[in-house]
Parts: structure tokens; sequence; C-alpha cells
């Protein structure tokens, strides 16, 4: 009976123009489509806001370009106190320039690196000296800031790994710890920007699933632990947003590449040879421009999480594709899902 009724959900899940095929250098918009467990055509049903928005504060990191960037623009538009953390803001650069420039006292630029302790300690006694009533705390954090990198395991130093992993996976988990105890006072929200390849492993991309996983896995503990103290916890999977990000471009490629070939170890230079590392090389800079260049699907998510008032524990701001196979790499038999999408 039960698994008569799971089918029945399963074939009413219809979908217009859904294509299975690998996008590989293309991008197909975001469709609509209709769910039985969702509202009809295609979106989540959102609940009533949170009140009193324009009493609120959010720290977001990672504010020079991208999500972060347009984040911060959107959230100030909803009428919140925004805390923009920005990597360069001490030099005058990228985002926090932009951001000053809207000369509003609602929108508040921080120097920012989610690396650095002492940087981090900073930003939080700023917060919590600039807020009208410290008591009463702060209302969001979104753990924005991330790097990516390319490039096989054997290929890859652990130099690399590291560095990706202390931005994207420890600088979330410092500025959480810091920042907690603002949060708490406010029984408020924590969102933390994850990504499908925290889902889902693909090949050339393990420094970056790594650390995706982790923010997962970190994600899930602070929500277990955080929910007798009211604060809630989301997690925001994009797709492929490639192009909208500017995470990669030709020179961007090329400069990791010629470095990556210039630290292999003389046995791996030997055994793959440079034919092969170039052939991979390539395989990434198609995808340069690939993804979509519409951020709105995941600065919405987002949003959501910080102002319904039932949020979700996530998002999935991604095309069919993308979510077909996470379902299918996350739910069915590995042996099924790696000859689909990887073999």
């Amino acid at each position: 009976m039960l698994a008569t009724k799971l089918s029945r959900r399963v074939l009413s899940f219809s979908v217009k123009a859904l294509n299975f095929k690998d996008p590989g250098n293309g991008f197909r918009p975001v469709q609509r489509f209709c769910f039985p467990l969702l509202s009809p055509c295609g979106s989540r049903s959102y609940a009533s806001e949170v009140d009193q928005i324009g009493s609120r504060a959010v720290l977001i990191t990672g504010c020079d370009s991208g999500f972060g960037f347009a984040l911060a623009k959107h959230l100030h538009t909803k009428g919140f106190i925004v805390y923009a953390g920005c990597l360069q803001k001490d030099k005058g650069d990228g985002g926090s320039r932009d951001l000053d420039n809207m000369n509003s006292d609602r929108m508040r630029t921080v120097q920012l690196n989610v690396c650095d302790s002492k940087e981090v300690d900073r930003a939080v006694e700023h917060v919590n000296s600039s807020l009208e009533d410290p008591e009463k705390g702060l209302w969001g954090l979104v753990n924005n800031a991330g790097i990516s990198t390319f490039g096989e395991v054997e290929f890859t130093s652990m130099d690399t790994y590291m560095e990706v992993a202390e931005v994207n996976l420890w600088g979330t988990v410092r500025t959480t710890k810091a920042f907690l105890p603002l949060i708490r006072r406010s029984k408020g929200r924590v969102v933390n920007i994850s990504s499908m390849m925290g889902r889902m492993g693909s090949p050339a991309r393990s420094p970056y699933c790594i650390t995706k996983f982790g923010v997962e896995a970190f994600s899930d503990c602070l929500r277990y632990e955080m929910q007798p103290q009211g604060v809630m916890v989301s997690i925001v999977e994009p797709g492929n947003f490639i192009a909208a990000t500017n995470l990669y471009s030709p020179e961007r490629i090329k400069a990791i590449a010629d470095k990556m070939w210039d630290e292999l170890p003389e046995i791996v230079r030997n055994d793959y040879g440079r034919k092969y590392f170039d052939e991979q090389v390539s395989k990434m800079e198609t995808y340069c421009n690939s993804g979509s260049t519409d951020t709105s699907p995941v600065i919405e998510s987002v949003a959501h999480a910080l102002t319904s008032t039932t949020p979700y524990t996530r998002y999935h701001p991604m095309d069919y594709y993308w979510w077909l196979r996470m379902q299918i790499m996350t739910h069915m038999p590995a042996a099924i899902s790696d000859r689909l999408y990887v073999y």
C-alpha cells in the first residue's frame, strides 16, 4: 500500500521540457514544475514573514562580489540593517566601495577575512558596539564567503586542499562560533551557503566537494544543537552559477593549471603525461561561462530563510538537470548513479 502511494506521487511529478542530457557547455533556464508536495506551479508555499524587519540586523560574509554582494543589496531593499563583510574593504576595492557609496545608515561594510580569527573577533566587537540594542542580538548570519578550484586528487597539492578548506569550511565554523552568542540573544537565523557539490562528488572537484560536505555536516549538527535555543539553521545548495559568480575565468584556469603542473611530483607527471593533463584542463575551460547568470533564485532562498516564520532546512536553487542528478546520486545505489553520470 505504501509503495503504491509513493509510486503514484512520483508518477504525478510533471515537468515541462525536462531534458536528461548533461548540459555540458550550455545552460537551460530554470523552468517551473509541479510536484504534489509543493505548491502549484513550482514554488514552495511561503509562510508569513517575521515582523519588524526594519529593526533586525544581518551579517553576510563574502560581499566583495557574487552572491554576497547581490544579497547585501537585496536585504537592504527589504529593510534589514546589513553588515556586509568584505575581504577587500581595507583596500577600498571591490564590493565594499559600491556598498559604501549607497550612503545608507542601514548598509554597513565591515573588514572581514574569515580565515583570520582576529579580524573575525574585531567584526564581532564592531557589530556588538554598533547595534542599537546589543541585548537583542543579531538576527541573522549568512556564511557566504567561499573559494573554489579544480584538479584531480593526484594533481592537487595539500596546500591547495588546506587553502580551500580554510575559507569554505573552517571560515564558516570560525565565523559562526564567534557570532553565535549574538544570534542566540535574538533567537535568530544562521544560513550557510553550501552547494549541490556538498551532496554529491564530482571528478576534479574534490577540494571543493570536501569542504561543502563539511559545511553540510556542520550545519546539521548546529541545527540540532540550536533548536532548543530557538535559533533556526538553514542550508542553501546552489546549482551551477559559475557564470554569475565569476569563480572561474580562462585566465584564472590557466594560472591554476600552470601552477599545478609546475608543482606536480615527477612520478605523477610521467605517469599521466602532459597530453592527459591538458585534456582535463580543457574540460574545465568549457565550464567557464556555464551556468545561470541570474542569481535571484539563490538570493530569494537566503531571503526566505531569514524572513519566513517557518524557514526550510535546505533550499535547492538549481535547474532541473542538477536537481534530478542530485536526487539520483543521493538516493540511488552508487552502481547506478556512477554509470549514469560519471563513467
